[in-house]
């Protein structure tokens, strides 16, 4: 009798392990697909245009270290240069898919801008690209050359926190490329565009 009393302890106390199992096995389980559908940061609270604008200059911060000899320009010594009908170029550095979707007001390609080298020497020359690291690559480069490029200090995601305005075929417009997720750092009047990545 005592035996039959132990065994039909056993089969609970198994029971009860097998219902714990399945609802451990369900829980990580739900825990898995709620991390595939929202990944990390998917639950976080928006961020507000001036964390953005921090993170922005934060992060230029980082990238000027790979090239420290290059000289800056802030977004509102552009703005003001511009503004003052000064001989200034800016040269967007990005891709031709970036510059479809908005550059700065009269920015020329790099292409245009090297072909044409010499018609751009007695101007500030002022690059950029999202964050300004392209364009502080190849200020670094034309530096060599004995070429002085100013770097804009943040980029376009900088200027746009600074009040400058963004065209598409020379109507302004609030659309940006911000080039990747991580750079997804416009203000909230900007709707912006990322790189789609395709499988085939």
């Amino acid at each position: 009798m005592q035996h039959l009393r132990n065994f039909q302890r056993l089969r609970i106390s198994r029971n009860d392990i097998g219902n714990y199992l399945k609802s451990w096995l369900l829980a990580v389980w739900v825990l898995a697909l709620v991390m595939v559908m929202c990944p990390p940061g998917g639950l976080a609270a928006p961020r507000s245009d001036s964390q953005k604008k921090q993170a922005v200059y934060q992060m230029y911060a980082g990238y000027k270290q790979d090239f420290p000899e290059v000289s800056d320009i802030t977004p509102r010594e552009a703005i003001r240069l511009l503004a003052q009908k000064e001989k200034v170029v800016l040269v967007d550095v990005r891709s031709p898919e970036e510059q479809q979707v908005s550059m700065l007001p009269g920015a020329i390609t790099r292409e245009d801008f090297l072909r044409h080298l010499d018609h751009y020497r007695d101007h500030v020359i002022i690059g950029y690209c999202t964050i300004s690291y392209r364009s502080g690559k190849l200020a670094q480069d034309l530096r060599k050359q004995g070429i002085p490029m100013l770097n804009l200090q943040g980029g376009l995601l900088a200027w746009l926190h600074e009040g400058g305005q963004v065209y598409s075929q020379g109507v302004e417009t609030r659309q940006v490329h911000v080039y990747g997720k991580k750079w997804d750092l416009a203000p909230a009047r900007f709707q912006t565009v990322r790189y789609r990545l395709t499988l085939w």
